[in-house]
């Protein structure tokens, strides 16, 4: 209930800043790709390391020696911390894309105006979604404190670090501090999730894999997506715009036509 609420003050308090920058990203820019969207294209190299994670949870299901490192790494952080209880990474998750939208309601712009960035945090959170909840009830895998098996991927571990790379991504080449701050925050939540013994090493190391992905994968295909949405015809002047929506509390698309 607490995450619900903090959810929907966060929304309410960005949407006040959505009505001017939305407005005035359809009048000056709808027609146009930003450069830094159109060069957003994420480099083969930049995938091994979030793969690779993905890959390490993947063998822990048949690899013996991984298998046992998470029992390992299970029973020493009971060891250390018994009674370890919180409920804090459904908090800490959420640093990052706070930090985004708080620096541009004080003027610190990202790399993107607010409709690109929303879509492109929408994009991240649906690839995210797809690629690991329906894994959870595929893999059956047992969590640590055997409440149900639903334990691979991490969930909140790969939100965690979609948002810690959408902050990189927005900020990241302005300075690394901002990644970095990105990335500890998600870095927590993985080991809260840990220490409560919700999930194993495995589940959170390829839950951090597919939330980079996710948020790769959007940065990615998004500039595609918006030409598609936004396709304009210089020769004969005829566009077609769809653009996302949000009034008196309901979301929605709008279509707009030239001919």
């Amino acid at each position: 209930m607490h995450v619900k609420k903090f959810l929907f003050i966060f929304l309410a308090v960005i949407s006040l800043k959505a009505n001017s920058q939305v407005l005035d990203s359809i009048k000056k820019d709808i027609t146009h790709f930003h450069d830094t969207v159109k060069h957003l294209h994420s480099k083969a190299y930049a995938l091994i390391v979030p793969a690779g994670l993905v890959g390490y949870g993947a063998l822990s299901f048949a690899v013996h020696p991984l298998q046992r490192f998470d029992h390992f790494v299970t029973g020493e952080t009971h060891e250390m911390s018994p009674d370890f209880n919180t409920k804090a990474e459904s908090y800490f998750l959420f640093g990052p894309v706070i930090a985004v939208y708080g620096l541009n309601l004080i003027g610190d712009e990202g790399k993107n105006r607010f409709v690109d960035r929303t879509a492109l945090l929408g994009l991240s959170t649906a690839f995210m979604s797809l690629s690991t909840f329906p894994l959870k009830s595929i893999t059956h895998r047992l969590r640590p404190d055997g409440s149900d098996y639903l334990s691979f991927p991490s969930g909140h571990t790969a939100a965690a670090f979609a948002l810690a790379e959408f902050m990189a991504q927005e900020y990241g080449d302005k300075s690394p501090l901002y990644t970095i701050v990105g990335y500890s925050f998600a870095t927590t939540t993985g080991i809260f999730r840990v220490y409560n013994r919700a999930h194993w090493f495995s589940d959170v190391v390829a839950g951090a894999g597919f939330g980079i992905l996710s948020t790769k994968a959007a940065y990615l295909v998004y500039p595609y997506i918006r030409s598609w949405l936004t396709h304009s015809d210089e020769k004969t002047g005829k566009s077609t715009f769809v653009m996302p929506t949000f009034e008196n509390g309901t979301p929605g698309l709008s279509l707009s036509m030239r001919f």
